[in-house]
């Protein structure tokens, strides 16, 4: 089985490895040609790293793994090499200017991907690197289900047809966890930081269950396994620019959970969804 990955930062390298351990044979491509590198792992054999999208041309599985704010670009630029390949979404979270999920873009950018799916769950990508046992939700059509599982055959996957029900959960942790991570430092105790937690996933899922999502996807590990891993860890960039905030400092890197609040709130506006706690942390964040 051939793979091409589509991204090199710290998630694409880790999947690339992981699907090489699984025995594919994977092209990993970046804008510069370049990739992540981890301490103590070494790159396999069966990895290559590429500069040139074309070589995507004849793998037989995608997996896009670009950050949000690139995800459209980077369809754009692979539109004239895709060749009917099942798409593996690996992005989590929400366009900034238009709240689209990456599935939407994607149907946007390429119609003509008719197996497609997306992969989330509680996931940091240096222990994936590693070899940490994984667990994730791989969500999608019939193919995509099929091409994934071969794809990723090293991690463990619940498999769902729930995609959209299962991007809500992807974007709204990226939102839970900077708001767990700005209330760690502002909030008046542990009891307000569990209502305020408890609330606030309360509204996604009933935004999620207002867009056609499954109830228990929210508790599968694309949901509570996620939501426990990112918004309980100062490893998790959103929790950690959360915090950041809080202190008055400027985040680290980019924080998926700012554009995620954003997306969400804007989203449950459209379809007449109440989320005061949303609303209420956004604008303690002044985001």
């Amino acid at each position: 089985m051939k793979v091409g990955v589509i991204g090199a930062g710290a998630w694409g390298t880790a999947l690339a490895i992981v699907s090489a351990r699984g025995g594919a044979d994977v092209v990993l491509w970046s804008y510069d040609g370049e990739h992540k590198h981890f301490d103590d792992v070494q790159t396999p054999q069966n990895m290559k790293i590429t500069g040139n999208i074309q070589q995507m041309n004849d793998m037989d599985t995608w997996l896009i793994v670009t950050p949000a704010a690139f995800f459209r670009e980077t369809l754009r630029k692979a539109r004239n090499t895709y060749n009917g390949q099942p798409i593996i979404i690996c992005t989590k979270g929400a366009e900034s200017t238009t709240g689209q999920f990456m599935s939407e873009i994607l149907m946007t950018e390429l119609p003509e991907c008719h197996e497609y799916g997306v992969l989330s769950g509680p996931q940091f990508a240096a222990e994936v690197a590693h070899g940490v046992p994984t667990g994730s939700t791989l969500a999608g059509t019939h193919g995509a289900l099929v091409a994934g599982a071969d794809a990723l055959n090293k991690l463990y996957l619940d498999e769902t047809d729930d995609i959209i029900g299962t991007q809500v959960c992807g974007v709204g942790k990226n939102a839970l966890s900077l708001i767990c991570g700005y209330n760690k430092i502002a909030a008046s105790g542990e009891n307000e930081r569990a209502m305020i937690f408890t609330r606030a996933w309360g509204e996604v899922m009933n935004l999620g269950m207002a867009m056609g999502a499954k109830m228990h996807t929210f508790l599968e590990l694309c949901g509570i396994g996620d939501l426990f891993l990112s918004a309980t860890s100062e490893t998790s960039r959103n929790f950690s620019g959360g915090m950041a905030i809080a202190r008055g400092e400027k985040p680290n890197g980019t924080v998926e959970g700012i554009f995620a609040l954003r997306g969400l709130i804007e989203r449950a506006r459209d379809l007449g969804i109440e989320t005061p706690i949303l609303i209420q942390m956004q604008n303690k964040l002044k985001i």
